[in-house]
């Protein structure tokens, strides 16, 4: 048996698998506090009766001296979460960072199952990547293997080098920021064309009326039919390929496996792997680029992963 957790930000939960298989499943909210979140994670633990070792995936990075940095669920910052969890649980815990789970995940028994080399993506609310090479997670030295989306977009043109656009992390074009969600959704509003909620159907993605504005999400802009939306998606698209296209070029996987919202974008797979070709250096033929399996189960199927199936290494 394998046991993991989920660390999020709004829920946590917890996993049991044996041979890929669940057995126990359960999710509560995410105490917005640092020591509410131990006791949550250890209750969970609890109530699985399971004596095994417990993997947990993390909005953040563990570094070497074994405290949190850049998690954006910020009580964990600077805190050993790794020594108080097995304090708290009685087990022995390793960590990952949520995007290295869901690629580990995927290349065990998902999308990427039995491919040599693995770069999963979480294209959403931001932008996250993992590697997995045979099967285990290349975290790199710092903990920070597979964060392209803190790159620069590769390639900018002088309009995009002008407007780009400031990243949490202090940095400005960031492929994050240019290629998350709310990155596409302020791309698009910065465009003099954009439609306004008459020229919509009413759909189940339509914009939302506010009072003041209106809201236009990824989802909206990726259904609209208007050449504002379709051109605010060619242009997130290419500015992914060049992203991907770099990340090729350094590790050259056999599989990009898609998660998160943006993964649910079908033209995606429809033109990613050309562009990424293109932007690539003499690649020969297009990246095999694919929708994740197991979808927002990923992050804690690869907690679960973490460990062997006896839990005793």
């Amino acid at each position: 048996m394998r046991l993991g957790i989920d660390l999020g930000g709004t829920k946590t939960e917890v996993l049991a698998l044996e041979g890929g298989r669940e057995l126990f499943r359960r999710r509560v909210a995410t105490p917005r506090d640092y020591e509410g979140s131990i006791r949550a994670i250890a209750a969970l633990v609890r109530g699985t009766d399971a004596g095994v070792n417990l993997g947990v995936g993390i909005p953040g990075t563990q570094t070497p001296d074994g405290v949190i940095k850049n998690a954006n669920s910020t009580w964990l910052n600077g805190r050993a979460l790794r020594a108080d969890l097995e304090a708290a649980s009685g087990r022995k815990v390793r960590l990952a960072n949520d995007a290295n789970c869901f690629a580990l995940s995927e290349a065990t028994d998902g999308a990427a199952a039995g491919a040599g080399v693995v770069f999963g993506v979480i294209a959403g609310t931001g932008v996250g990547g993992g590697i997995v090479i045979d099967g285990k997670v290349l975290g790199g030295a710092h903990g920070v293997g597979g964060e392209w989306g803190h790159i620069p977009l590769p390639g900018m043109s002088a309009a995009e080098i002008a407007g780009a656009p400031a990243c949490y992390c202090g940095k400005r074009g960031c492929i994050e920021a240019w290629c998350s969600g709310p990155g596409l959704a302020a791309d698009f509003l910065r465009a003099p064309l954009r439609p306004s909620l008459a020229q919509e159907p009413a759909t189940a993605t339509s914009p939302v009326e506010t009072g003041e504005d209106q809201v236009w999400t990824a989802e909206c802009i990726a259904a609209s039919e208007h050449p504002a939306a379709k051109a605010a998606m060619a242009r997130h698209a290419d500015r992914l390929a060049r992203g991907l296209a770099t990340v090729c070029n350094i590790i050259d996987p056999d599989v990009i496996v898609l998660g998160g919202g943006l993964s649910n974008i079908a033209h995606l797979y429809e033109v990613l792997p050309a562009l990424v070709e293109q932007y690539g250096f003499t690649y020969g033929a297009p990246p095999k680029i694919v929708k994740n399996l197991h979808g927002d189960s990923s992050g804690v199927r690869g907690a679960a992963w973490l460990w062997p199936e006896e839990g005793s290494r």
